[in-house]
């Protein structure tokens, strides 16, 4: 049976289908490879952000919470050094004491530095409460809840400034985040809440247009540099000694402050008998 014309002609349509077909999948190959880049840059972004904010909010609740403990204990050093300076007169005991109560000093900005517990001229009130064991107001507790945490990666994956092809989609984008991140910082979820509502009842993000090949090696070049900028951050964050205290007990840090507290009382309360052994000596 002989073939009609029509179907040599769509034989033929096929085959110049399946070549230009071809001829795309490099650059198809590359867009692929550019959307699963930046959704891993996007992860990533999460991860090494969410781990900062966790640091940064223990360091907070760190120096509130000790801040005062290791400052009495600085005192307490200072005055030993001094009372054993006054009682044997010797010069290198004078340096030394000399020496602990320099580094007592005011500086300017002690009260931003010491989050409220010490102004220029010693310990707020609240500070010596607690060190003697009177009631305090307890610092406001600022980790996110998993609430917060769960708001915060589902408003990132959805806003994140690199699903934008546009300078003026990306702005509008790193904007948006930038108040995500200020409320996610602040534990606030009904921030969050707020936010996403924002974000639904926005306008979406425009459809991702067809790359040439060429824009998208500089694509996953740029990806590449974030990511190793992401990397150096977060081996910042993992080499701090606030991360490592972290890593001692992930589960319950607070439980961890609360033994470190423990055990830095024990120390006053043994420079406090030293002192006064030092001082009735006298």
């Amino acid at each position: 049976m002989t073939t009609p014309e029509p179907e040599q002609g769509d034989v033929a349509g096929s085959d110049r289908a399946r070549s230009q077909g071809a001829a795309a999948r490099p650059e198809e190959r590359l867009e692929r490879a550019v959307r699963a880049a930046e959704q891993a840059l996007i992860e990533y972004e999460i991860a090494v952000e969410t781990f900062r904010v966790e640091v940064e909010n223990f360091s907070r609740l760190h120096e509130q919470r000790l801040g005062p403990l290791y400052a009495r204990l600085d005192e307490l050093d200072a005055q030993i050094a001094e009372a054993r300076a006054a009682r044997t007169g010797d010069p290198e005991d004078v340096r030394r004491a000399q020496q602990a109560r320099a580094r007592l000093q005011p500086i300017p900005g002690v009260e931003e530095l010491m989050h409220g517990w010490m102004d220029g001229d010693g310990l707020f009130p609240e500070a010596v409460a607690m060190l003697t064991d009177q009631p305090v107001r307890p610092p406001q507790r600022v980790r996110p809840s998993e609430e917060a945490r769960s708001l915060y990666r589902e408003l990132v994956r959805k806003a994140h400034p690199d699903l934008a092809q546009e300078d003026g989609e990306r702005k509008r984008r790193e904007e948006f985040i930038s108040r995500v991140n200020v409320a996610y910082a602040r534990g606030d979820a009904d921030e969050l809440r707020r936010l996403a509502e924002e974000w639904a009842a926005g306008p979406r993000p425009a459809e991702q247009r067809p790359s040439r090949s060429e824009e998208l090696y500089a694509r996953l070049e740029w990806l590449a540099e974030r990511k190793e900028i992401l990397t150096l951050v977060a081996k910042q964050l993992e080499d701090s000694a606030i991360a490592g205290m972290l890593r001692l007990a992930p589960d319950d840090p607070d439980g961890l402050l609360d033994e470190i507290a423990a055990q830095l009382r024990d120390d006053v309360a043994k420079r406090e008998a030293e002192l006064a052994e030092l001082q009735g000596g006298v």
